[in-house]
């Protein structure tokens, strides 16, 4: 019984769709920019593990807020180098810029959330003084 990601395991469009939850216009979308690149037997794309690998990274990185661009440009630097250290400097150079914009994201939404605070306040003494008039 051989493994069920082996590196001889193929996948279908669907099998991925299915697996990530995600549409095959989506896959399709990804391979379009160069981030997929299945074997073609006729009009059938033909996925192997590596494919199912970048998915799965694209997707990770898509929810941690990375590019589209940002992916392409770590998938260039592995496939140049698949032992770089210049690809882990990069993916901690990348980190850390989406730590910081989430940082002042969240700072941004506190000053928010206190002016919205302040605004309900105001809102609920000003209905109180009416009630009372």
């Amino acid at each position: 019984m051989s493994d069920k990601h082996s590196p001889q395991t193929t996948y279908s469009i669907s099998d991925l769709s299915k697996e990530f939850d995600i549409t095959t216009r989506s896959i399709r979308f990804y391979e379009d920019q160069g981030l997929l690149k299945p074997k073609r037997r006729g009009q059938t794309r033909i996925y192997g593990l590596k494919d199912r690998v970048r998915l799965k990274l694209i997707l990770r990185g898509k929810r941690l807020g990375f590019s589209l661009a940002e992916t392409r440009r770590l998938f260039e630097l592995y496939d140049a180098d698949k032992n770089s250290s210049t690809q882990l400097h990069t993916m901690l150079e990348l980190v850390e810029e989406k730590k910081s914009a989430l940082q002042q994201q969240m700072d941004d939404i506190k000053v928010v959330l206190m002016e919205l605070n302040s605004a309900e306040q105001q809102c609920r003494a000003a209905l109180e003084q009416q009630e009372r008039a």
